[in-house]
């Protein structure tokens, strides 16, 4: 077990008004697991004030509830924040963080800005969300769970691991899983919940099928227009997740959606399988796991770049290894 997480644990006995934080476009598994940790606070210590500060909301899970009203300036005096699933200070949401008196940070990614006053990171965690289930875990003859706050982290484990199927899954991941779903999580709420689709939403997938391309060594694509968004009624969020309509394409172990946005810039999301991926998106303004990252190009000239790029790591990536399919 990590150092830290006892110091963690008595940080938090020792405030009586905490705020937790969570990066900006949060996905399942930040929402899950700021929401997560706010329950088990909460249960554990009423007495408490135990906020969540969040200027950006996530509409794909947000049947796990409303979010909390955006807070005012003073309510981060003599505050404890918890940074969640953040790897750098600018990817804050809220960068109001800065005004509490410390600041944790629990995460997931590779550690590259170490801003905060204490820290708990591990790399190779599937999620945020099975930190907190592991943190609950240390501390369980202490720290309060009920349903409410394991189907939360229960959703981002879901989320973030691809369904329990990506390489950073672990014995340990579907320990932390089957004690959540003891503590009484619907799963067949929640997977109807998390799966099934809008129509329109459907027949934009059945549309952008036709509309794959590959490069020459193999890295598939999809390019999501403004326009192609508004004839379909998506939101954001349902545009960036076209990137999973790729992942199961024989020998296409890199498939990266790109995702045009208002301003005009467009919104990169990268995925991989056995190649890493990581090092490409932080060469465009992005960063992420080893194999799923995001990055943001300014344009289709800075597209096709990455676009090179991709092809290039593939490329390398099958001429150097053998067995990988």
């Amino acid at each position: 077990m990590n150092d830290n997480i006892t110091l963690i644990l008595d940080k938090i006995k020792a405030y009586s008004h905490i705020i937790i934080f969570r990066h900006k476009r949060p996905d399942g598994d930040c929402v899950g697991a700021t929401k997560g940790l706010q329950q088990i606070l909460r249960l554990t210590y009423p007495e408490k004030s135990v906020l969540l500060s969040n200027t950006d909301f996530c509409e794909y899970v947000s049947f796990l509830g409303e979010e909390n009203p955006l807070l005012p300036d003073e309510a981060f005096t003599d505050a404890l924040g918890i940074v969640i699933d953040t790897a750098t200070a600018d990817r804050i949401s809220d960068q109001r963080c800065t005004l509490c008196r410390e600041l944790i940070k629990i995460d997931h990614h590779i550690n590259v800005d170490a801003y905060a006053d204490l820290e708990w990171v591990e790399e190779e965690r599937s999620s945020a969300c099975e930190m907190i289930a592991a943190f609950w875990a240390a501390f369980r003859d202490e720290l309060k769970m009920d349903v409410v706050a394991a189907t939360c982290i229960y959703t981002g484990m879901v989320t973030d691991s691809g369904r329990f199927r990506f390489r950073s899954v672990s014995g340990e991941t579907m320990r932390l899983a089957g004690m959540l779903l003891d503590c009484g999580v619907d799963t067949d709420r929640l997977y109807a919940n998390l799966y099934m689709k809008e129509f329109d939403a459907l027949k934009f997938q059945g549309y952008m099928f036709g509309r794959i391309r590959r490069t020459e060594h193999g890295v598939a694509y999809l390019y999501i227009t403004r326009a192609m968004q508004e004839k379909f009624n998506l939101s954001f969020e349902q545009a960036c997740a076209s990137v999973s309509y790729m992942d199961a394409i024989r020998d296409s172990l890199i498939w990266i959606a790109f995702i045009e946005c208002e301003d005009g810039s467009i919104r990169v999301r990268l995925r991989s399988r056995f190649v890493t991926v990581n090092e490409i998106a932080s060469n465009y303004h992005g960063g992420g796991h080893a194999c799923a990252s995001g990055a943001t190009v300014a344009n289709r000239a800075e597209m096709r770049r990455l676009l090179a790029d991709a092809d290039a790591r593939l490329a390398a990536f099958k001429q150097s290894e053998v067995g990988w399919l």
